[in-house]
């Protein structure tokens, strides 16, 4: 007779929580092995990244949100480190590397603790409380800086755009985006700056150097030459219509046979005369430029529409977007025309003057001298070629969402890994005074966050190891702002060599890593749904 196996109820929940060891161990591990993707990106001697698509597309980026989106991540735990990128990009709009970098280092560090048997709970709730002080610690830090300020608005622009591809060109780009994003400010709602009021447009060819700021508007596409129409107005009376200047269609998909000649005659003599009919409307309000939306169901313009508004003086631009009809009808502070039958006087827009010029390879139409122009910019962009150009818009981009933190949160914090060694002093401080499970979890926490100031310093080629306990040592001394001069390959006061960044993008960073390593931290099991 075989003795009946006996199971003691320890060997089946330990059997339970090593299904669950695992799960959260691979998790780790996957999210991390992301985290050191982007890790050699970060900082102003980082590397970049080219990502090649199946559609054979090259992309050569540094930006973390870039690099993660175009990634093909399959396993859930290292999605979300993609989308903790996607949310600081939201957020703050720069540091994005930082923020992913931080949570594969608090992900090792949590490792360590439940190889330890400290309980994930355990550790997510110091996470928090670590988090929480550690966001004091930068408010404390923290410098105030005015709007009228312009220096320091730059600096700011000026150390997020350092560790761009476009870096050389910082100094043409930083006051572009600080006089952009101070143009669109809104004074009834001043901590509040829309970036989709600054329009960014790409045009190929000249240098990143002919980069300007356009007070107007512009347009990537040329004026419509057929019939001989103008390319040049002045005193514009601009209009922007939701119609069709050309034959009805009925609305079923049908066809007429017309087998009499008389009777084709008569069809396109009532062509010519509602077409004629329409332009006569327009000219009577004294409209002298038309801006025509993209027609999705038939020709928004025909020949002979273009032709009877070239004879009636008027400049024509068609296929304008219809995401951008919300964009021009603010700047030119006119109303979009929706019907013929509502054409009126009131709703168009004035400037002085619209003409279409050359610019490298194709044309541009510019739109200046608009009257009660509305808070809203564009900025033309040029690059040498379009990887040069996409990478110009995405650190613009990064640039302008710098100066709006600084908007939203008016506060300024040294960089150079000099928050993070300041935080590691400090939060290692008040965890010697902490009793038990929490105090070790803080240190953790405050150690995971010394990957910065090495990641910087392994970039830039120095020694790490040397680095680190120098500014540790700095910082010990009281010297709360010093930080890697990767320029110099030194420590120096990084307040006074103008690295700064806003405040919002330390602490955002901070407060999200948190929140992502906290979910993962308490997954315990993976259930795929088929």
């Amino acid at each position: 007779m075989a003795t009946p196996q006996i199971r003691s109820s320890k060997t089946e929940s330990y059997t339970d929580n090593k299904r669950k060891d695992d799960v959260r161990q691979s998790n780790i591990i996957a999210a991390r092995s992301v985290a050191n993707a982007v890790r050699t990106s970060l900082g102003p001697k980082g590397m970049d990244k080219m990502i090649s698509n199946s559609n054979n597309e090259v992309i050569i980026t540094n930006d973390g949100a870039t690099i993660l989106h175009k990634m093909q991540v399959l396993q859930p735990a290292a999605k979300m480190l993609v989308e903790l990128s996607k949310s600081q990009d939201s957020a703050a709009g720069d540091g994005t590397t930082t923020v992913v970098v931080i949570a594969g280092s608090l992900l090792e560090k949590c490792l360590l603790l439940l190889s330890h048997g400290i309980h994930p709970t355990v550790i997510s709730d110091s996470l928090h409380k670590a988090s929480v002080k550690a966001v004091d610690i930068l408010t404390a830090m923290a410098v105030p800086v005015e709007l009228s300020d312009r220096d320091s608005l730059v600096k700011s622009a000026s150390t997020s755009l350092n560790s761009k591809v476009v870096s050389q060109y910082s100094s043409l780009l930083a006051p572009i985006a600080v006089d952009s994003v101070l143009s669109v400010v809104d004074p009834e709602k001043p901590y509040m700056v829309d970036l989709r009021d600054v329009k960014i447009v790409k045009k190929l060819g000249g240098t990143v150097d002919d980069t300007e700021l356009v007070k107007g508007l512009v347009f990537d596409k040329k004026v419509s030459h057929a019939a001989g129409g103008p390319t040049r107005m002045e005193n514009a009376k601009i209009a922007v219509i939701q119609f069709q200047i050309s034959p009805p269609k009925t609305d079923i998909e049908q066809s007429i046979v017309v087998s009499d000649y008389s009777q084709m005659d008569r069809i396109l003599k009532e062509e010519r005369s509602y077409i004629l009919g329409m332009i006569k409307k327009i000219k009577a309000t004294g409209c002298n430029v038309l801006l025509i939306q993209k027609s999705i169901l038939r020709d928004a313009v025909t020949d002979l529409s273009l032709h009877y508004l070239a004879k009636a003086k008027i400049l024509v631009i068609k296929d304008v977007e219809r995401d951008e009809i919300e964009f021009i009808t603010k700047t030119l502070n006119c109303l979009p025309i929706a019907n013929i039958e509502h054409f009126r006087v009131e709703k168009l827009g004035y400037a002085d003057l619209v003409e279409e010029l050359s610019l490298g390879d194709g044309k541009i139409v510019k739109i200046s001298g608009i009257k009660d122009m509305g808070k809203t910019t564009t900025v033309l962009v040029r690059g040498s070629n379009l990887l040069v150009l996409d990478e110009a818009e995405r650190s613009l981009h990064d640039a302008l969402c710098v100066v709006r933190c600084l908007v939203a949160k008016r506060f300024l914090i040294a960089g150079g890994g000099a928050p993070e060694i300041e935080l590691l002093r400090q939060l290692g401080a008040w965890a010697k005074v902490l009793h038990g499970m929490e105090g070790y979890c803080i240190r953790a926490f405050a150690e995971a966050l010394e990957v910065i100031p090495y990641t910087l310093a392994e970039n830039a080629g120095l020694n790490p190891i040397a680095i680190v306990t120098e500014l540790r040592n700095r910082h010990a001394q009281g010297e709360i702002n010093a930080g890697i001069n990767v320029r110099k390959g030194q420590i120096t006061n990084i307040l006074e060599e103008n690295v700064v960044q806003p405040l919002l993008v330390s602490t955002s960073a901070i407060t999200l890593a948190t929140e992502c390593v906290r979910m993962i931290l308490k997954i315990d099991d993976i259930v795929t749904v088929r």
